[in-house]
C-alpha cells in the first residue's frame, strides 16, 4: 500500500464475515483528524454490513428460511416475494437474455433436475446496493471486497485503484493488473472452490478455461459476465467487451489474453514475476484477484 496523500486520512479497513464469506470495507479520504467525518464513516460502514445481513436473509441459498430458498422449494410464489427478490429475479432473466443463456439462475442437481440459484448475480447486486452509504462520504475513495469480488469508487482527480489479477495456476504470480475508478471487478474460475460452474446447456461442469476476470461499470454485470464467459469460453470475451467491460482470460495452459472494452484484443499478456506488493505510477494496488 502507498501512503495516503497529505491532508487525507490513512486508509481504514473493516473486516466481517457476512453472506457466508469474508467481506472487507476500505475507505480512504476525508480531512485528517476530523471527528465528525470519522463518525460519519463509521456509521456508513455499519450501514453497509447491516444491509448485507438484511439482504442475505432474503437471498441466501444456504438459508432454508430465506425467500429465495422458499421460492426454490415452491413454498411461495414470486408474487409473494419481497421487492428485492423480485428485482433480482427480473435481472437474472435479463442477464440470461443478454448472455444468450450462458448465465442461468438455475443449477443442475446431482440427481437430475434444476434448482433456482441466483447467487451469480445476487452477490454483486447486494454489494452494490449495500455500498450506497459510502458514496455519500465527501472526498472519500472506497472499495468493498466480498469474497474476492470487488466494488470500487474513486473521487474524480484521484488516481485509479490497481487490481492485481492472480495466476490461477500459480497464485504467487500475477498475470496482469487492471485499473478501475468506479465499478466492479469479478472473477470466475475453479482455483479457489474447485468445479462449481455448470454449463446451462449441457449440465456439465465448465472447465475450458482456468479463470475469467471482468472489470467494468457495475459489479452486478461484471459478476454475470465473468460466469458467462467462463461457460462460453474465450470467444465470449468479445461480446462482453462490446458491453463496455474489460476481460482477462487465463487459459488452462497458462496463456492470458486481455480484451478491451472497444473489442480490441491485446497481445497475450506475459506472466508477471513473483509479487509481494506493487504500486504502479499513478495508482494504488489494493487487491489481488483470483
Amino acid at each position: 500500500m502507498s501512503a495516503p496523500a497529505a491532508g487525507r486520512t490513512a486508509r481504514r479497513a473493516w473486516h466481517r464475515h457476512v453472506m457466508g464469506m469474508p467481506v472487507s470495507v476500505h475507505v480512504l479520504g476525508g480531512p485528517a483528524g476530523d471527528a465528525r467525518a470519522d463518525g460519519d464513516t463509521e456509521r456508513a460502514v455499519t450501514a453497509v454490513y447491516e444491509e448485507l445481513r438484511r439482504l442475505d436473509l432474503l437471498l441466501s441459498t444456504y438459508r432454508p428460511d430465506s425467500e429465495v430458498s422458499r421460492l426454490a422449494d415452491g413454498a411461495i410464489s414470486l408474487a409473494q416475494c419481497s421487492r428485492e427478490v423480485r428485482e433480482v429475479m427480473d435481472l437474472c432473466d435479463l442477464a440470461s437474455q443478454l448472455t444468450r443463456g450462458a448465465f442461468d439462475a438455475r443449477r443442475p442437481l446431482p440427481g437430475g433436475g434444476l434448482r433456482l440459484d441466483p447467487t451469480g448475480l445476487a452477490k454483486g447486486w447486494m454489494v452494490e446496493r449495500a455500498a450506497a452509504p459510502l458514496r455519500s462520504l465527501p472526498g472519500a475513495d472506497f472499495y468493498v471486497n466480498a469474497g474476492g469480488d470487488l466494488l470500487a469508487s474513486v473521487v474524480p482527480g484521484h488516481p485509479p485503484l490497481r487490481i492485481g489479477i492472480e495466476d490461477p495456476l500459480d497464485r504467487a504470480r500475477l498475470v496482469t493488473v487492471v485499473e478501475i475508478r468506479d465499478g466492479g471487478v469479478a472473477t470466475s474460475g475453479t482455483a479457489a472452490r474447485g468445479p462449481h460452474i455448470w454449463h446451462p446447456h449441457t449440465g456439465a461442469p465448465a472447465n475450458a478455461l482456468a479463470s475469467v476476470t471482468v472489470a467494468g461499470p457495475t459489479l452486478t454485470l461484471a459478476d454475470v459476465l465473468a460466469t458467462a464467459v467462463f461457460v462460453e469460453g474465450a470467444d465470449g470475451a468479445a461480446w462482453a467487451a462490446e458491453l463496455g467491460y474489460e476481460v482477462v482470460v487465463v487459459h488452462r495452459d497458462g496463456r492470458a489474453e486481455r480484451t478491451l472494452p472497444a473489442g480490441v484484443v491485446s497481445e497475450p499478456t506475459p506472466r508477471a514475476g513473483k509479487l509481494t506488493s506493487r504500486r504502479g505510477e499513478g495508482g494504488d494496488d489494493v487487491s489481488r484477484r483470483r
